[in-house]
């Protein structure tokens, strides 16, 4: 009998926020290695990364990237073991980074360039390569590095703080010598983000509901004003933070994830850009692969020597990354968001 592959495909693009409803779980046989092509591998997943990003992919609307096909396979980065291969440079034992997908297994054309990679385990987890040494991390090192490239002593603040993104950019800032004060949801992930990631301070916008309430524990926390932003959230934060930049600073926009299910998150106030001479730059990291081999030089050496520190929130099995990924949307999760896939 052949193994079965089980797979979350998207069934229904989302009419606002999104649910459950919009995904559907199937099962397919996975290929035996006579069935291969040359070139092939067959790819057994241990942990599939949910990430923000995929809620807009579900819209049909304009982005950056392709809207993610209905009744195919969600898409979504994967680590994981080679368990079959009619390619001549990976071989069955081998621990691999790619992009499978929600599913337990992938068909892989391991001619494609890029199509999978080698990764070493012996000092950096598995699970590493889908967060801090993986594309979040590597897109936090960008916008902070090329974008705010922040000075020592100067103040950069981070929303989303205690996420897989936003943790990175805070402790890449405070090795740069800056002031940094992070920006997340509940007093667990703020005590987290300062006594663990070694920020300075951290806003809880939960404690502080209104703008003005934002605002005003935010100038508290920055009385320097603000020289870098990155950026994750949008709305509310991004208007008072806004409020606080220095002259000549700068914005890195990675993500607007309170505008995930379409509504439009105008600016209040975008006359501050002009009046305070800002540079804002919205970026996609996978245009960047220029920029990988030195990223993860840096982050793959801070996390094999214990300093960059994560934190991970995993579910269990494939049937559980809808929920999971709902919950994602909505700041439940606790660091990066993984499901455990073996």
């Amino acid at each position: 009998m052949s193994q079965i592959n089980r797979q979350i495909q998207l069934a229904s693009r989302p009419q606002g926020e999104a649910t459950t409803d919009n995904f559907k779980l199937v099962e397919l046989p996975v290929p035996s290695q006579a069935e291969l092509t040359d070139g092939q591998v067959v790819v057994r997943h241990h942990f599939l990364s949910l990430d923000p990003y995929m809620r807009g992919r579900m819209n049909e609307s304009k982005s950056y990237a392709q809207p993610q096909p209905l009744n195919d396979v969600m898409i979504g980065g994967t680590v994981g073991e080679v368990v079959a291969s009619k390619h001549p440079k990976f071989a069955v034992g081998d621990k691999v980074l790619g992009m499978g997908g929600w599913q337990e297994y992938s068909v892989v054309d391991a001619n494609v360039r890029g199509a999978i990679h080698k990764v070493d385990t012996t000092h950096i987890p598995l699970s590493a390569y889908l967060g801090s040494v993986g594309m979040p991390g590597v897109t936090g090192w960008y916008g902070l590095v090329k974008i705010i490239n922040p000075k020592e002593g100067e103040t950069v603040v981070v929303s989303a703080a205690s996420g897989a993104v936003g943790s990175v950019v805070g402790q890449l800032a405070k090795a740069r010598g800056c002031r940094v004060v992070g920006v997340a949801g509940g007093a667990d992930k703020c005590r987290y983000v300062v006594d663990e990631l070694g920020f300075d301070a951290c806003i809880d916008y939960k404690e502080h509901k209104d703008s003005k309430a934002f605002y005003t524990a935010l100038k508290a926390a920055t009385p320097n004003g603000i020289d870098g932003y990155f950026e994750n959230v949008g709305g509310m934060i991004l208007d008072a933070v806004m409020l606080r930049m220095n002259a000549f600073g700068r914005i890195a926009m990675c993500g607007m994830i309170a505008g995930y299910d379409g509504q439009p998150l105008p600016l209040s106030n975008p006359s501050l850009i002009l009046i305070s001479r800002l540079k804002i730059e919205g970026f996609i990291v996978s245009e960047h692969p220029e920029v990988w081999p030195e990223a993860t030089k840096e982050l793959g050496g801070m996390v094999a020597t214990g300093k960059m520190k994560f934190r991970e929130s995993v579910a269990d099995g494939i049937a559980s990354a809808p929920e999971a990924f709902l919950g994602l949307l909505k700041g439940k999760n606790f660091g990066k968001q993984l499901v455990k896939l073996s």
